[in-house]
């Protein structure tokens, strides 16, 4: 193999990880940010993103030889639109600039459909490699962010209630201090392991656990630590997170055998992130505050692919001070977070809201399609007027290309987002309140569901409706 000699102000092809290849500049790093020992390797700022790494010389490639072959292998819209961020950055002439430049640094900065760029980091974690900013101060970028304890916003709605949202919360540049508060995680399901390799990646202290305990593995060899049980975890830890699947998995974690409850002393956090109704979430409130601890509700709203890219959005209600103290946390998962002021439950009630609209949307969208196919319509042609009009989306564009792939692989499983709307349902009953499209929504949902589409993607609703 010839051998390729590349230099600062390189356009390059990085690899990191799992993850594909993906544009950047080769840049000078910053003056106190140390190249780690004993590797050859470079500092790449990537495109698209505000993310930037040292990279091993044999995971780099020149950008224009292997363009071809990187965009055949990588057809996601993020992806492209770090491409068309590369072809503009030529198209202006910025090659010789700082690297610095490159990319979303340029607020005005657009891709090739004279769109804005995109402004938001991309999450990205290292399997093999030492992340350079972890470990001793000398490894750490010059600045970090500020707590999101400093930066809130206090947003006064109509009715008069409030909520405290965190000013974009995402982790610029990568640059999280972590707490020194030792962290534990419950459930490494499709969000929860997106969860936990990110609070890794930004340098947190993380014990883990799992119902099937193989799933730890992965993540015991990026660094985190076995718990043996969730009684132990709470006990080794400071604060604990849970993500499961329903209200029944979220009880049995706490009351059952070996559960929380057998770990909670006082000044412990427990942090419920589980997609639950108010009833439980307050029951679960009162039992782990009982034993004199601290409790925070703070269920994300997302998918598996946002949950990897670190780019959540948290609800949380609850303890004040818990919120606070998951500060670093919450960056690390999530591109913005809510505080909900008021009782327990809030939270839980606001994400039951955005997932029966969600729900009922997507059974929307695949009623839609399949209207098309029944009236000889094009379906290609369907969602690309779709995808040029008001309702456009990354979610939109996505679920329908999947559906029309035939791709189902889970992002959100069909039987979750049938259970949300479920308990919206049942909500809006409590309340005498009438929701005929998510009832009708969900008897589809229950449809795919006896079709034995229960494991894979919400968008597999389409096949309720062509069976």
């Amino acid at each position: 193999m010839a051998t390729v000699h590349l230099r600062i102000g390189d356009l390059v092809w990085g690899k990191l990880g799992r993850y594909p290849p993906w544009p950047g500049k080769i840049v000078s790093p910053p003056k106190d940010l140390k190249k780690p020992r004993g590797k050859k390797c470079f500092f790449v700022k990537f495109f698209g993103t505000e993310d930037h790494a040292w990279i091993k010389v044999e995971q780099l490639k020149p950008y224009h030889p292997h363009k071809e072959e990187m965009i055949k292998i990588n057809k996601g819209k993020r992806f492209q639109q770090a491409v068309d961020a590369v072809e503009e950055f030529l198209k202006k002439g910025k090659g010789k600039e700082q690297g610095s430049h490159c990319n979303s640094d340029d607020k005005k900065s657009t891709d090739s459909k004279g769109r804005k760029a995109p402004a938001k980091p991309m999450k990205i974690i290292e399997e093999d490699d030492e992340d350079p900013f972890k470990g001793g101060s000398s490894d750490k970028p010059a600045s970090s962010m500020e707590t999101i304890s400093k930066r809130l916003k206090i947003i006064e709605e109509d009715t008069g209630s409030t909520s405290i949202q965190a000013a974009d919360s995402t982790a610029l540049n990568g640059s999280i201090t972590p707490t020194d508060k030792r962290i534990g995680f419950l459930g490494l399901g499709l969000m929860g392991s997106g969860v936990v390799s990110n609070l890794l990646k930004m340098g947190h202290v993380v014990t883990v656990w799992n119902r099937t305990a193989e799933k730890c593995d992965l993540f015991i060899q990026e660094g985190a630590r076995l718990g043996r049980t969730p009684a132990e975890v709470v006990s080794m830890c400071d604060i604990t997170f849970s993500c499961v699947s329903d209200p029944k998995a979220a009880r049995d974690l706490v009351l059952g055998p070996s559960g929380v409850l057998q770990g909670i002393r006082p000044g412990k956090c427990y942090v419920e992130m589980s997609t639950i109704d108010h009833e439980t979430v307050t029951e679960l409130s009162q039992v782990i505050t009982s034993r004199g601890g601290r409790f925070l509700e703070a269920p994300v709203s997302g998918s598996q692919q946002v949950s990897n890219e670190g780019m959540l959005v948290i609800l949380a209600a609850g303890d004040r001070s818990v919120y606070e103290d998951c500060s670093s946390c919450f960056q690390a998962m999530g591109k913005t977070s809510f505080f909900l002021v008021g009782e327990v439950g809030n939270a839980a009630r606001m994400m039951l809201i955005l997932n029966m609209v969600q729900g009922s949307f997507m059974a929307t969208i695949a009623e839609g399609l399949t209207l098309a196919q029944a009236t000889g319509q094009s379906q290609q042609t369907f969602l690309d007027i779709l995808c040029q009009g008001q309702m456009a989306s990354s979610f939109v564009d996505q679920k329908c290309q999947n559906i029309l792939q035939g791709n189902f692989k889970p992002d959100y499983y069909l039987k979750h987002i049938q259970k949300d709307l479920r308990l919206a349902i049942s909500m809006g009953d409590s309340v005498n309140h009438p929701t005929p499209m998510a009832a009708t929504a969900n008897e589809v949902y229950k449809r795919a569901k006896a079709l034995d589409q229960s494991d894979n993607d919400m968008s597999a609703v389409y096949r309720a409706y062509i069976h």
